[in-house]
C-alpha cells in the first residue's frame, strides 16, 4: 500500500524508467477540472525545466489548505510550502507535475520521502529548475467532505462553473447501460440531477441522485447526494446527507434531523458543517432519528444501532 503521492510513483518506477519518453505528467485523482495539458507541457519543454507545477489562484482565506507556491516575474518557482499556517501567496499547487523523466527517476531512486507536496518539493524547489504554469480555468480540490459536497451542489446552480453539457468538451465516464430515470406521478422534483436507472416516487429537492437509486413514496431527499443503487424507503427523510452506494435508509427514518451543529466526535476538523455521512452498504433501521455531523460506517448493520431510536449529532455508528 502506498504511503503518499511520491511513494505511489516510486512503486511504478521500473515501469516509468523503461518508457521511451522524455517527460512524464503526474496528476492528482481528487481534483475536478477540465484542462488541456498541452500548453503546460509546451512551457515545460521550452523552459527546459526539471519540473513544472500546475498552479491556480485561490482565495487567501483558503490557502492554508493547499501547497502554496511563490513565483518571480518569469514564473520561476521560488518557494513551495505545504499547508502553511500563514500563507504568503494565493497560488495553490494543483497536484499536477510535469517532470523530466531522468530527473524524476534520479529523485525517487533510493529515497524514502513519501509525498511530493509535504516532503520533496519544499526541500528541492530552490535547487532545481522549477517553473509554474498558471491555469485559469475551473479547478476544485475535493479532498475533503465539505469540498466534495460543495462541488456537487454547485452543479445545481443556474450557470455552474463546470458545464457538463458543453458539446465542445464532452466529459466521458464509465457508465452502465440502464433505462432512463423513472419519475412517477407521485414524485415531486425541484432543481436536482436525476440519473439513469433511478426511480423517484417521493420528493427530491436540490439533490443529486446517482444511477440505480430508489426513492419510495413519501420519502424526502433534500440538499443531499445519493450515490449508486442506494435505497430510500417509504416515509424516510434525508437532509444534508451524503448517502454512499448500496446503502438503505429504512422506512420513516430521519437522517440529518436535528438543528444542533455539534462537530463529529471522531473527526471534528472535517465534519462540522451539518453534513451526515452514511457509508456504502450501511443499513439504517426504520424510524430511527439521526442527527447532524454523524458518521454511519460502511457495512453497518441494523444490529449496530442496538435498538436506539435516536442517534445524537456528532456521533459515529458501526460497523
Amino acid at each position: 500500500w502506498q504511503r503518499g503521492t511520491a511513494d505511489a510513483v516510486r512503486y511504478h518506477l521500473d515501469l516509468i524508467d523503461d518508457l521511451p519518453i522524455e517527460d512524464i505528467l503526474i496528476l492528482a485523482s481528487d481534483h475536478i477540472y477540465k484542462m488541456d495539458y498541452r500548453p503546460l507541457l509546451q512551457m515545460h519543454r521550452e523552459r527546459k525545466a526539471d519540473i513544472t507545477l500546475g498552479v491556480h489562484s485561490i482565495s487567501p482565506y483558503e490557502a492554508y489548505r493547499y501547497g502554496v507556491v511563490t513565483v518571480d516575474n518569469n514564473s520561476n518557482v521560488t518557494s513551495f510550502i505545504e499547508k502553511p499556517r500563514r500563507p504568503g501567496s494565493s497560488l495553490a499547487s494543483m497536484g499536477i507535475y510535469a517532470f523530466r523523466k531522468e530527473f524524476l527517476v534520479e529523485l525517487l531512486q533510493g529515497g524514502s520521502d513519501t509525498s511530493f507536496g509535504r516532503d520533496i518539493l519544499p526541500r528541492i524547489i530552490n535547487e532545481v529548475s522549477a517553473v509554474a504554469y498558471n491555469f485559469q480555468g475551473y479547478w476544485v480540490d475535493v479532498g475533503t467532505v465539505q469540498s466534495y459536497y460543495e462541488a456537487n451542489m454547485a452543479l445545481l446552480t443556474e450557470t455552474p462553473a463546470l458545464d457538463m453539457y458543453d458539446l465542445e468538451w464532452v466529459i466521458h465516464t464509465v457508465s452502465s447501460q440502464q433505462p432512463g430515470a423513472d419519475v412517477t406521478e407521485s414524485a415531486h422534483v425541484e432543481n436536482s440531477l436525476i440519473s439513469d436507472g433511478s426511480r423517484v416516487q417521493g420528493e427530491v429537492i436540490r439533490s443529486i441522485i446517482s444511477p440505480g437509486v430508489s426513492i419510495a413514496p413519501g420519502a424526502v431527499v433534500r440538499d443531499s447526494i445519493v450515490l449508486h443503487n442506494a435505497e430510500i424507503q417509504a416515509g424516510a427523510v434525508v437532509d444534508r446527507c451524503i448517502i454512499d452506494e448500496d446503502a438503505v435508509i429504512g422506512e420513516h427514518a430521519l437522517v440529518g434531523h436535528e438543528n444542533h451543529n455539534v462537530p463529529n466526535q471522531d473527526a471534528p476538523e472535517w465534519l462540522n458543517t451539518g453534513l451526515t455521512l452514511v457509508g456504502t452498504r450501511a443499513r439504517v433501521p426504520a424510524q430511527v432519528e439521526i442527527g447532524r455531523n454523524v458518521v454511519i460506517h460502511p457495512r453497518t448493520t441494523e444490529r449496530a444501532f442496538r435498538k436506539q431510536r435516536r442517534i445524537a449529532s456528532g456521533t459515529t455508528v458501526g460497523p
